[in-house]
């Protein structure tokens, strides 16, 4: 059996990591290379590096920051923000990503997932998608979840699927900061629907919230953020715990 993977998150903002609740009310937390040096020294198995404002304020991924945060990892990191071209994959693989997630370009471009798995290989591939329940049905949002795009977020991580993606994943905006678990529900509906490996965010607050995510068979990877930066939760000893539990874990 595959390794279940965990992942810690930076939502950056002004180049600083921040954190709110739905994807509101952000407030500081850290500087970005100072949490990318602690999570590469943890136990990590791979990082992610969010510029969370790019898209909506219509301006290029800040370079300098992700180029700081690569210096200090030696764990796969994925990057995504404001991601809307070949040009902008190009961009951010030279600043030391190993995996560019594209969310808001895809949706305005989806001919782009296959394009840059073409180019780039789709194990570089990652559709980052921010779901949310509107009336009873699971919609994907764009502009860092400011905006409802209609889209049913399976037939969406289907397409994704289907042109070349090599990851999804999947945020819940509906539990995202909550740390009242994972959203099961949103996450069983897609993974029931792809064979990609899944990625799993939005929602954790205990390791307990883990082990309840590893129970769905399609689900791989599982990623936080407020909980790792805060340190209530040791990812070394998370990983212990789980795999105590029957959880397949790199140590």
């Amino acid at each position: 059996m595959l390794t279940r993977r965990i992942i810690p998150c930076l939502d950056v903002r002004n180049g600083r990591v921040v954190k709110g609740v739905n994807f509101a009310g952000l407030r500081d937390v850290d500087d970005p290379v100072t949490l990318a040096r602690f999570y590469n020294d943890s136990g990590a198995d791979e990082l992610v590096f969010y510029d969370i404002t790019a898209s909506y304020e219509g301006r290029p991924l800040f370079a300098d920051a992700l180029r700081r945060v690569a210096a200090e990892v030696f764990i796969p990191l994925t990057v995504g923000g404001s991601v809307n071209a070949l040009s902008d994959f190009d961009r951010v693989l030279k600043c030391g990503a190993d995996k560019v997630s594209v969310n808001t370009g895809a949706i305005r471009n989806p001919a782009l997932i296959g394009e840059a798995a073409k180019h780039y290989g789709d194990q570089c591939v990652v559709l980052s998608m921010d779901v949310k329940r509107v009336n009873g049905a699971f919609h994907v949002f764009a502009k860092g979840g400011r905006e409802d795009t209609g889209l049913n977020a399976v037939e969406w991580a289907k397409y994704g699927e289907d042109h070349g993606a090599g990851e999804l994943v999947v945020n819940s905006i509906d539990t995202d900061g909550v740390r009242g678990g994972f959203d099961l529900e949103m996450l069983s509906a897609i993974g029931d629907a792809v064979r990609l490996p899944l990625i799993a965010s939005g929602g954790a607050g205990k390791q307990e919230d883990f082990l309840s995510l590893f129970a769905l068979p399609r689900v791989d990877a599982g990623l936080a953020a407020s909980i790792f930066h805060t340190h209530e939760v040791d990812i070394r000893e998370l990983k212990r715990y789980l795999l105590i539990n029957g959880v397949p874990m790199r140590l």
